[in-house]
């Protein structure tokens, strides 16, 4: 059997980028210098080019993420599986915590009296800890619903909104709605327009900008 090629991670890693950027070039997307890394890993982490064009960011999103994230602000997730896919090194050169309230048992047990889901459950008891987190949501919709509630009621002023949940049942209509509040309130957000996201997007694009608020090339 042939040896391959390519067999150390980083080498595998710096290949696949290699022919993201080769087939992006090839496809005559260009993306924004900022935003790149960003829409690379996406690609990296699903090999889906739609997100070239489906992932899109306010004015001064990722300068303001990268900001928060050196200045060492929590991220809260919707879900542990986006939160055990970021880059625990990377959190801990910038001092950021990121937490995910979904399983707390005083979090279950609200959701059971609502009669809600506990991703809302969760941003009801996140939002008094960590009213200006980076509020990344990659598989609930209801959160994104919340989110926007509290936003509204000026409870919370997330320093970033990553909005990637995936599916069909008000998902597309829950990140369209929270993107356009972010943009007629000032609050930085990315978010993946349309059916397709997900926790692994989500973390994806939680990774980037960690990396590159640490000064590592996010490509």
């Amino acid at each position: 059997m042939r040896e391959l090629e390519f067999s150390k991670p980083a080498e595998i890693e710096a290949e696949s980028f290699a022919i993201i950027g080769r087939e992006l070039e090839e496809m005559g997307v260009s993306l924004a210098p900022e935003e790149e890394p960003v829409v690379k890993r996406a690609i990296h982490a699903t090999a889906d080019f739609d997100y070239a064009k489906n992932l899109v960011f306010t004015p001064g999103a990722v300068q303001a993420a990268l900001e928060a994230l050196r200045a060492g602000t929590a991220i809260v997730t919707d879900t542990s599986m986006a939160r055990a896919g970021l880059n625990t090194a990377a959190m801990e050169r910038l001092g950021v915590d990121a937490h995910c309230f979904i399983s707390r048992p005083e979090v279950v047990r609200r959701a059971m009296e609502l009669g809600t889901t506990r991703a809302v459950a969760a941003l009801e008891w996140g939002r008094q800890w960590y009213p200006r987190a980076v509020y990344v949501v990659g598989n609930a919709p209801t959160a994104l619903v919340k989110l926007e509630e509290l936003i509204l009621e000026g409870a919370i002023h997330p320093a970033l909104i990553v909005a990637v949940p995936v599916g069909f049942v008000n998902v597309v209509e829950s990140k369209q709605r929270i993107f356009d509040l972010a943009l007629e309130r000032g609050i930085p957000a990315i978010a993946a327009l349309g059916r397709k996201g997900g926790s692994t997007v989500a973390a994806a694009v939680c990774n980037a900008l960690l990396y590159q608020a640490g000064g590592r090339d996010g490509k």
